[in-house]
């Protein structure tokens, strides 16, 4: 009996002692793990935040060649046919957007669903006021029917969503 009081009065104080170096050494590690977490993601931060700001910067650009004002005066040519304009305005449109499809990644859902859907009123637009014209309408015919369908719009496509963009921008950076 007396064998079995000592293997305790030993046992007890080795096992508290032990669990105490766990509970250090567990402490120690998770500590270590943190401090090693936040500097992979400040590594990360430092990297995909210039990223970010340039898919947004190139998404706002996007927007402005899209815009009716801008695209229209850019590819404006009296010499060509409506249609043959419609043709050249909706290509530019493709392939802006198609140089641009990987920013989403890099954008909220929201936001690009909003860039989406301005890209598609400004293609229903064209194609719209397209369907107006006739064989002897020329592109000037058709800028003119595209501006007037724009006014008559109730809203501004491309201004809410730069506005939106702009905004979700700086959430993200201020």
């Amino acid at each position: 009996m007396e064998y079995f009081t000592d293997l305790i009065q030993i046992l007890v104080p080795a096992g508290l002692v032990l669990y105490a170096v766990y509970l250090i050494v567990r402490n120690f590690l998770q500590k270590q793990f943190d401090a090693q977490l936040i500097g992979l993601k400040m590594k990360t931060t430092d990297t995909v935040l210039p990223v970010r700001l340039q898919a947004y910067e190139r998404t706002c650009l996007l927007l402005e060649r899209i815009s009716p004002n801008n695209i229209l005066l850019r590819l404006s040519n009296p010499a060509i046919s409506a249609f043959e304009f419609q043709q050249l305005l909706l290509n530019e449109i493709g392939e802006e957007l198609n140089h641009n499809l990987s920013q989403q990644v890099y954008m909220s859902d929201e936001a690009w669903k909003q860039v989406r859907a301005t890209v598609n009123i400004i293609i229903a637009v064209i194609q719209d006021a397209s369907q107006e014209m006739k064989a002897e309408n020329n592109a000037i015919d058709l800028s003119q029917a595209i501006f007037d369908k724009m006014i008559k719009l109730e809203s501004d496509p491309v201004g809410d969503t730069l506005t939106f963009v702009k905004n979700e921008i700086r959430q993200v950076f201020l």
